[in-house]
Formats: C-alpha cells, structure tokens, sequence
C-alpha cells in the first residue's frame, strides 16, 4: 500500500467494486457462450437441413418425360422420387443415383437432371425424408436409409445392375453417397462440392465455437472414402464460399484410387459439372470410361 494512502480512503474502496463489475460481467459473457452452444446442440437441424415442401417444376417444363416414384425406408417411411429414363435405353445405358445439397427440394435440380440425362444416363432423384413429398423429418441416419432405399429401388424394381449404377452427390448428398458406396459397392461414384466431414466445415463457420463437441451430426466422410475402391470423380469450385476448396481437397486426398480431382471455376451453387458444358463433358468422358463394356 502506498504509504500516503489511507487503507479506508475512496480509492482503496473502489478497487474491489471494480473487481466485482469485471467478474459479473464475465459471468454474463460465459453464460451467453454457454447459452448459444446449447441452443445449437439442441436445435441444430436447423442449422443443417432446409427442406421445402413445395415443387415448382418437373423435369415435364423442361421437356423430359419422367415417373413420380414412390418408395419405403427400412424404418417405413415413403420417399418421393422422380425416375427420368434415358432417350438411348438399352442393357448399356448407365443409371444415376442423385444425392442432393441440403436445401429446396427435387424441383431445385433440374439443371442437373438435364445435364445427367443429356449424357445418356437414366437419372432418379430423390428427396430426403422431410423434403418435397417425403414423409418424416431429416437427419444424419435418416438421409442414410433414405438412399439405401433409393438403391434398393433400382437394383430390385428397376433391375439395374450395380456394375451400371453411379453414384453421384452434391454437398450434404456427396456425404450421402459416400456412405451408401461403402454399403454397395457402384459402378463409379461421382462427389461434387461436398466436405471431409461436417465438423471440419463447422469449424470454418463458427471458429469461436467447440465444433466436435457441439455436432450432432458428423457425415464423416474423410474416414469412409478410403475404403471405397471403385473409380471416383471429385469435382470442386475455387470459390466455393459455403465449403472452401482445401477441404474438398482433403476429401480426394483420403480416398483411395483410382481418382481423378477436376477444379471448376464458380461458387458453391455455380462450379462442378454443371458449371459450363466444357466440365460436363469432362463428366461425360469419366462415365464413359467407366460403364465401357470392355472395363466391367
């Protein structure tokens, strides 16, 4: 203590209600943090999923002839569908599986039914539980046994063979047929703008948050692609602003060959194959390659 200063003087007094100010407001700070992670834990499909339930379009409007499917989950749910077959037909004809993004629905996607069935290929598309006509609300296992049951679909009402059968998904639906891949092993599996696991994009996102304590959903595909041994195209944007491309880079990197990895210009909803004809032909060439007679 400052010998000139008297112990019961208004300096002296002030110092532990300046204490006490800063520690009632790291209290409040530490409980708002506390708060927020709560609230993402508990209401985080919110922060994943956003489905909508209405269709604006049919591939119809844009001249594709198509059917409404209809199929069950194993834990019995109905899941909307559309099947768009191929104008060549045939024993040949290469079939996609479609996994979508996280957002809208089947009407959102045209563009790429367009595209998938302009390269020859029957094209079914379907809606994860919750989305568009599809019963039941999303989550990480349920988008799982929703694309079971869409395989399931073309191997034993369709006939399709496996070793005709590409896998194809985009964001969110990259994970998903990742998964499924490692369940049925497909002709080829084609992942595009997609992620290592939802954790490593939480963490880009919410940098001040403890993203592998709070995700409930992990859609870890980095540990699963390294198993998977049939050819495998990864299509990635520069810019990509929602998933930054060194992750989409760390995906190829883990999975095992054959592999090939395609940069694209454009963001998150305008690079990959869809982003200009000359990366859909680079699609074409890769399908070609792989449903090649001669190489199954």
């Amino acid at each position: 203590m400052d010998q000139n200063e008297h112990p019961h003087s208004p300096a002296r007094r002030k110092r532990p209600g300046r204490l006490r100010r800063v520690v009632g407001l790291m209290t409040i700070a530490a409980s708002a943090y506390i708060a927020v992670c709560v609230l993402i834990y508990l209401f985080q499909a919110r922060l994943v999923y956003f489905p909508s339930a209405e269709y604006h379009s049919t591939p119809a409007d844009i001249g594709l002839a198509f059917e409404d499917v209809t199929f069950t989950t194993s834990d019995g749910l109905n899941i909307a569908a559309w099947y768009v077959p191929s104008s060549i037909g045939g024993s040949q004809t290469g079939t996609v599986l479609f996994c979508h993004g996280n957002a809208g629905n089947l009407s959102d996607r045209l563009v790429t039914i367009r595209i998938l069935h302009s390269l020859g290929c029957n094209v079914l598309i379907f809606d994860y539980r919750g989305y568009g006509r599809s019963a039941g609300k999303p989550d990480e296992q349920g988008t799982y046994r929703d694309a079971e049951a869409a395989w399931e679909y073309l191997v034993n009402k369709r006939g399709v063979s496996p070793r005709r059968l590409i896998l194809c998904g985009r964001s969110l639906g990259g994970a998903v047929a990742v998964q499924l891949a490692t369940q049925h092993p497909p002709a080829a599996l084609v992942v595009e703008s997609s992620f290592t696991s939802l954790v490593d994009v939480a963490r880009v996102h919410y940098r001040w948050l403890p993203a592998r304590l709070l995700c409930r959903f992990h859609y870890d595909s980095a540990a699963r692609v390294a198993t998977i041994s049939c050819p495998k195209l990864f299509l990635h944007a520069t810019d990509d602003e929602l998933i930054p491309i060194e992750i989409g880079r760390r995906l190829y990197q883990a999975a095992a060959p054959p592999k090939r990895f395609i940069e694209t210009p454009g963001g998150h909803n305008t690079g990959g194959f869809t982003h200009s004809p000359a990366y859909s032909r680079q699609l074409a060439t890769f399908l070609a390659e792989t449903l090649d007679p001669e190489s199954v």
